[in-house]
């Protein structure tokens, strides 16, 4: 097996193994792969840590890198790296080949300079190339309290004393919202794969309507697109035949969901008040596809 650097000509393979290894892993079908599609474009990608790993001449594995900021409670910014998708195919899976994908790249970045990673993922997993809860370094992640100990936002320090004597807040950089932002060019880019079952299972992040936040669990509480398909973004309550059920303002649609104050804390082991559930609407909301960017 050997490590190298993509090239154009691995483009193609590479989406198609990245779509491969995420499909259904995450959320109901994946955007990994567009989100990788667009990225090779972005000025925030770093070409020099973009890697596949190759077995017999064929691609098994892949991992890109991105440039991202910290931003200091005194407003200032400071460099930072991410990555990712990190893509390793299924019948490779579980034989210590991500991490040696991984620590190659890692190493690279820190050859380059780079002072810092921040990530996403899963404690168990990166504990190995040496990250740590973020919160630890008195990082915050965007869309948690500052007072959390986010258990998925992690954090790996290549220079010393970088992060000593401040707080910081990280947001990942907004090409990873690409799908969202883009979902016409997303759907273009998804028609030329093969069709493939989206599901939801066990396993996959939460998945919330992005309208009005309700938990989506099943098909049964999914909306519908114009041709009769599964829409896995929003709720049949908020969604049918392709259109939103009601023109109204992410507020109003706050206030629409205030009236379920007393449902919400039945099945909740945390009781809320209505104003402190207008809060939690207040900054989580921005965070859906419906109202991003329209604020």
């Amino acid at each position: 097996m050997i490590i190298r650097p993509e090239e154009p000509k691995d483009y193609r393979e590479v989406e198609l193994l990245t779509r491969h290894a995420f499909w259904n892993v995450y959320r109901p079908g994946c955007e990994e792969h567009y989100v990788l599609h667009r990225y090779r474009t972005n000025p925030d990608f770093v070409p020099e840590l973009d890697f596949v790993l190759e077995d017999d001449g064929h691609i098994i594995g892949h991992v890109m890198f991105s440039n991202a900021q910290i931003i200091k409670d005194d407003g200032s910014a400071l460099p930072a790296m991410t990555f990712g998708p990190i893509s390793i195919h299924p019948d490779f899976q579980r034989k210590g080949l991500g991490l040696k994908l991984l620590n190659h790249a890692i190493a690279r970045a820190e050859a380059l300079g780079a002072p810092l990673i921040c990530m996403e993922g899963n404690i168990d997993f990166y504990k190995h190339a040496g990250f740590d809860l973020a919160s630890k370094y008195g990082l915050h992640y965007h869309a948690e309290p500052r007072e959390s100990d986010v258990p998925y936002f992690l954090a790996r320090v290549l220079r010393p004393g970088y992060l000593d004597g401040f707080e910081a807040t990280y947001t990942p950089p907004q090409g990873y919202m690409v799908a969202s932002d883009d979902e016409e060019g997303f759907k273009a880019f998804e028609a030329t794969f093969p069709a493939r079952e989206k599901i939801f299972q066990p396993g996959q992040l939460p998945q919330f309507c992005q309208s009005c936040g309700m938990p989506l669990t099943s098909v049964d509480l999914c909306g519908n697109n114009a041709d009769g398909s599964t829409n896995f973004d929003y709720c049949k309550y908020c969604y049918t035949d392709g259109h939103f059920t009601a023109n109204m303002s992410m507020e109003q649609m706050i206030d629409h969901c205030l009236q379920f104050v007393d449902e919400f804390n039945r099945d909740s082991p945390t009781q809320m008040t209505p104003d402190e559930c207008r809060r939690m609407m207040q900054g989580f909301f921005p965070m859906l596809k419906r109202w991003r960017n329209r604020q």
